[in-house]
C-alpha cells in the first residue's frame, strides 16, 4: 500500500488530537444548519443549501480557535472538498494553512434495516470518486454502517461490506476510515460490540503487513474495550464517533479508553450559533476543542 503524504501519515499515527467530522450530508444538512441557527425558510432548493452551509463549514476552519495543534484531521463531505476556502481548495486549505490531515466520506446513506443492522447503499462510480480524491490530495475516506442489534449474521455482513471496500480504497493509495456504529440506542449494546469488535479482529488478521486501515467506532459500554483494536498492527488509529451523546457525555466515556481520538460531528458543534459574533463564535469553538483534546487520554 502506497501512501502518498508520509507527512500526513505519521500525523495521523502519532499526533497529539482529534478529527472534526464536517461531513453532514445532503440529508443530515437541515438538521445541523438548525441546530446552527439557521431555519429551513432561508434556502429554496439544495445548491442554496449546501452553499449556505459552507458558509458555516468556512467559518468554522478559518477561525483561529480551529488550529492543527489540537485537532489532527476533518472529514469533509463531497460537495466540501469540490469548494474552495479562501482561494484554495478545501482540502489544500486544510492542510497547507492549518496542518490538518483531509478525508473525504464516500457513503451513500443506509440501505433499510434488515438483520439488525443497515448496510451501505451502493456507492456508484466508486473508482471516479477515489480519482477525484486523490486529485483533489485526500489523504483518505469515510463510510457509514449502522448496528442496531446484537445479530451475528448482520454484523458480519456489515464488517464484511466495510472490509471489502476498504480493499478498493487501499488499492487507490487512500487510507479508508471504517465506520461501522453501534446505535446508542441499542437494547443489546454490549453484545453488538463484542460481536463486533470479533468480526474485526477477523477481518484484520487478513490484512498484510503495511496495509493501513482506520476504524471509526461507537463509544463502548465497557471500558479501554478497544484497546486490542488500538494496537493493532495494520490499525493507524481508532477514532471515536460521539453518536448522538452530548459533548459531556461523549468526553467522559472517551477519557476511560486509552488510545482512542474523538471524530465528533454534533458534540463538537454543540452551541455554535450563525448569530454568534465572531469573537463568540471563536470563543465557544476554542472551549469545545480544548474539551474534547483534554478528554483524550495516551494508550497505556
Amino acid at each position: 500500500m502506497v501512501i502518498r503524504n508520509e507527512e500526513q501519515r505519521q500525523k495521523m499515527q502519532s499526533g497529539r488530537g482529534f478529527i472534526a467530522a464536517l461531513d453532514q450530508s445532503g440529508g443530515s444538512t437541515p438538521s445541523a444548519l438548525q441546530a446552527y441557527g439557521v431555519e429551513k425558510d432561508a434556502w429554496a432548493n439544495d445548491a442554496e443549501m449546501f452553499a449556505i452551509v459552507h458558509q458555516m463549514r468556512t467559518r468554522l476552519i478559518v477561525s483561529p480557535s480551529f488550529d492543527g495543534d489540537r485537532l489532527i484531521g476533518a472529514i469533509l463531505f463531497e460537495d466540501t472538498m469540490d469548494r474552495e476556502v479562501e482561494g484554495q481548495p478545501t482540502a489544500d486549505y486544510l492542510w497547507n494553512v492549518k496542518r490538518i490531515v483531509p478525508f473525504l466520506k464516500i457513503d451513500k446513506g443506509l440501505a433499510p434495516e434488515a438483520d439488525g443492522v443497515q448496510l451501505m447503499k451502493p456507492i456508484p462510480q466508486l473508482a471516479g470518486l477515489l480519482s477525484k480524491a486523490q486529485q483533489k490530495r485526500i489523504f483518505g475516506t469515510k463510510m457509514r454502517s449502522v448496528i442496531k442489534r446484537a445479530s451475528a449474521a448482520g454484523i458480519q455482513a456489515v464488517v464484511r461490506q466495510q472490509f471489502e471496500l476498504a480493499q478498493t480504497i487501499c488499492d487507490a493509495g487512500l487510507v479508508p476510515i471504517i465506520e461501522p456504529e453501534v446505535d446508542i440506542h441499542s437494547p443489546d449494546k454490549a453484545e453488538a460490540e463484542s460481536l463486533l469488535k470479533a468480526a474485526l479482529q477477523e477481518e484484520l488478521g487478513q490484512l498484510p503487513p503495511g496495509q493501513w486501515v482506520m476504524l471509526k467506532l461507537t463509544l463502548p459500554e465497557q471500558d479501554g474495550f478497544y484497546t486490542d483494536l488500538v494496537r493493532h498492527p495494520n490499525v493507524l488509529r481508532v477514532v471515536a464517533l460521539s453518536g448522538g451523546y452530548s459533548r459531556d457525555e461523549a468526553n467522559s466515556r472517551l477519557e476511560k479508553n486509552h488510545g482512542v481520538v474523538a471524530s465528533f460531528s454534533r458534540a463538537l458543534l454543540q452551541g455554535l450559533s450563525a448569530q454568534q459574533s465572531d469573537a463568540e463564535f471563536n470563543a465557544v469553538l476554542d472551549r469545545s476543542i480544548q474539551s474534547v483534546f483534554d478528554a483524550q487520554q495516551p494508550s497505556n
